[in-house]
């Protein structure tokens, strides 16, 4: 796996894979690049960029102090450079949706258009909440297939197949004598708490500075982390707004359902 170096030194894991239109995809909280292995297939022919952030994946394990959405946004404009990318259109998933506004509303020569997973200018705290509970402790679960089943009782994913649940356990956890280990820096919950765990965050000032970059959300239709009522409030903000919400999801859809792959397509066809 190809990695490149940060102003800081540090080695951050990407794949660049196709041609023409670059699309940034860029990860949630914990998350890797892996989690757009399902939507690959999906997509019409571009340049699919993925990258995993510092202390995930494939990348340096840095430390709490740099595991911030400011830090990592410089990390995907040292990506771009690298590339020699000016711009690319960004795909954002949770966190990586965060860092995707951050970009438009500092960088906006490098953003072609944004495309959010189940995020948006406001985090629910009825959403928070289970985040701060998890992030960072090592799973319960002794063995992936256990790991799979307790995922599988998640409310907000009803009728999702075991199969589909066993490939999501093995992106999020390993295998190690004794149990699984998370494939990221335990640390990161330290940093996550301290960054959202105090008053309540809004990103309204950085959503109303995409002014003039196609936009674009999808919303799961059980998600507890991004309201009907923002997407209500985003649309009010930017008429032009794509909205695509996907049946018995949660926080996040796959993004290989029907209306996920639909709207991504609507989002791309609007930057050509």
């Amino acid at each position: 796996m190809p990695a490149f170096l940060a102003q800081d030194g540090a080695s951050l894991a990407y794949r660049d894979d196709g041609a023409g239109l670059p699309l940034l995809c860029l990860a949630g909280l914990t998350r890797s690049m892996a989690d757009f292995d399902a939507l690959a297939p999906h997509l019409p022919p571009l340049r699919l960029i993925r990258m995993d952030y510092r202390g995930r994946g494939g990348s340096d394990w840095t430390g709490p102090a740099t595991y911030t959405v400011e830090q990592e946004a410089r990390d995907v404009l040292a990506l771009l450079d690298h590339l020699g990318l000016a711009s690319v259109a960004i795909l954002g998933a949770s966190r990586g949706g965060l860092i995707g506004m951050l970009l438009g509303a500092v960088a906006p020569g490098r953003v072609l258009g944004l495309c959010l997973n189940d995020i948006g200018p406001v985090l629910e705290p009825l959403g928070l909440q289970p985040i701060f509970d998890r992030v960072g402790a090592r799973p319960l679960a002794l063995t992936l297939d256990d790991l799979a089943e307790r995922l599988s009782q998640n409310p907000a994913f009803p009728g999702v197949p075991m199969s589909r649940w066993r490939e999501e356990a093995a992106r999020q956890a390993e295998a190690v004598p004794g149990g699984l280990c998370l494939r990221y820096d335990p640390r990161l919950g330290a940093a996550f708490r301290a960054g959202f765990g105090g008053q309540p965050v809004t990103f309204w000032a950085q959503f109303d500075r995409l002014a003039g970059l196609p936009l674009a959300v999808i919303r799961g239709a059980n998600s507890d982390l991004l309201s009907g009522a923002t997407v209500a409030a985003m649309q009010a903000r930017r008429p032009d707004l794509l909205v695509a919400e996907v049946p018995d999801r949660g926080h996040m859809p796959f993004l290989d359902e029907a209306p996920a792959v639909a709207l991504i397509h609507r989002f791309l066809a609007a930057l050509t």
